[in-house]
């Protein structure tokens, strides 16, 4: 153990490593009196109190003048304060002050978000000018600010503000989060429960969707309706569930006497085609006691394209060209061309978002760190798929094209912007490739982070070499 006398400077001297700055001890800032002091005693004038010695020459001595009197002077130029009778508090901010909907209408929602936890009280316009921000622009950052501020405001139980809350949890894709505030909201709606399954469907958690459905239906707290089994349909197609598909299918017609229309057949396509029975779903079709419209037969081409039956693509083509005879002329005659939607994706942040375009180079780091990431992919088994490379180039260029894809650009840059182990969010204008879908899904797992894209689809939420989608991407 290190004494004292080790330290460097002299004796009296502690130095601080972490400032660099230095204390000196003097011998009237001692805790304890020097142990040659004579005792203080307040009826005799020989003695003086310890704390009058001053140094002089490296001697201490009595103080020879009488000590000032620093009390006197302090009151003689600052007169004391006179204090209000109570406890003194700090008063908020007045909403005179401050204008919060001016604000928000010229789109400072910071300043907003700040005057409010000063103090500033916001009314129900506010808030809700504040929830439908955040739901336009999907920022989840700012969503959960905003939440918690309302929570401390008088708001905190209105119906209509928390169901704009609950909106703007799922169309961020933070179903837990909508979920416990929908559990907690004293009266819900049927409309609220519709976008709560949809939201579990779009994530690829359709069974969470339908147990909330159940839950619900077994408590009665909701009559269903029409469109409530459109719902429970799309979330029994995002999860492949065909028999709970026929199942809440029969149930809307035998228990609460639903007719079903044009679009509960859809839906049942749809589960069907999706879970990849198009011969099932082709004898549905026949079966229908309702004459089959022009998007019912595109929504089975475009499942027979999908998984690659090109006779079921024939033939239904063949039926739809009966149906509509306009559609022969568009497939020999060519289409006027159309401007093509440039491609972009961006990286959601703390503070702001980063846009990345496949067809402008962006950061060099973000480049070298997809080169080592491409790598490491390689080694764990990805192999490219260049089929959705639609360009007339050869194959090492293909691999290069699809290597340099715009959401892959924003997840390596998010990678090297980021602290370990935080949840990217990549939102795409355009629907994610196939390839792209299987790189980003081992990329999650070598990286050990969870990857959350939205494209024009759906959310897919890859974590550990898995996306909530189950692969129908």
């Amino acid at each position: 153990m290190a004494s004292l006398s080790s330290l460097p400077g002299t004796a009296n001297s502690i130095f601080s490593s972490n400032t660099h700055l230095k204390f000196r001890l003097s011998p009237s800032k001692l805790l304890f009196p020097p142990l040659c002091a004579a005792p203080y005693d307040r009826n005799t004038t020989t003695s003086s109190p310890p704390h009058q010695y001053r140094r002089n020459n490296n001697r201490y001595s009595p103080q020879s003048r009488p000590r000032r009197n620093n009390k006197q002077d302090y009151r003689r130029t600052n007169p004391p304060i006179e204090k209000e009778s109570g406890p003194v508090t700090l008063s908020p901010i007045s909403a005179a002050d401050v204008n919060l909907m001016t604000l928000c209408n010229e789109g400072k929602i910071d300043q907003v978000i700040e005057y409010i936890s000063l103090g500033v009280a916001a009314d129900f316009r506010v808030f809700e000018t504040l929830l439908s921000y955040c739901t336009k622009l999907a920022s989840s950052d700012v969503g959960e600010k905003v939440h918690e501020l309302l929570l401390r405001s008088p708001w905190s139980n209105n119906i209509e503000l928390n169901g704009k809350l609950v909106e703007m949890y799922v169309k961020n894709g933070s179903m837990r989060s909508a979920r416990k505030v929908f559990d907690k909201m004293l009266e819900r709606k049927l409309e609220l429960l519709h976008l709560m399954i949809s939201g579990y469907a779009e994530t690829g958690d359709g069974e969470g969707g339908l147990r909330l459905f159940e839950q619900v239906r077994k408590l009665r707290l909701l009559e269903p309706n029409v469109d409530t089994f459109l719902v429970v349909l799309s979330a029994c197609a995002s999860m492949g569930a065909v028999k709970q598909g026929f199942m809440y299918f029969e149930l809307m017609k035998k228990e609460y006497g639903i007719v079903p229309s044009v679009e509960h057949y859809l839906g049942v396509i749809d589960v069907l085609g999706k879970s990849g029975h198009l011969n099932e779903a082709l004898e549905f079709l026949e079966d229908m006691p309702i004459e089959p419209t022009k998007q019912v037969w595109e929504t089975v081409i475009n499942f027979a394209r999908i998984h690659g039956d090109i006779e079921l693509e024939d033939h239904t083509n063949e039926l739809l060209v009966r149906l509509d005879s306009s559609r022969n002329m568009t497939d020999k005659t060519p289409a006027p061309f159309q401007k093509r939607h440039s491609e972009f994706n961006m990286l959601e942040g703390k503070d702001r978002a980063n846009e990345f375009k496949s067809t402008i180079p962006h950061r060099a780091d973000a480049y070298e760190k997809l080169k080592g990431l491409s790598g490491q992919m390689r080694d764990a088994g990805y192999v490219p798929d260049t089929r959705y490379v639609l360009h007339d180039i050869d194959e090492a260029a293909k691999e290069q094209a699809l290597m340099y894809h715009s959401e892959r650009l924003a997840i390596a840059y998010g990678l090297i912007s980021t602290p370990a182990r935080t949840t990217l969010r990549i939102i795409k204008n355009l629907r994610i490739c196939g390839d792209c879908h299987n790189a980003i899904k081992i990329m999650s797992k070598i990286v050990g982070r969870e990857l959350i894209v939205r494209d024009n689809k759906r959310f897919h939420h890859f974590r550990d070499g898995k996306c909530s989608c189950n692969d129908y991407w």
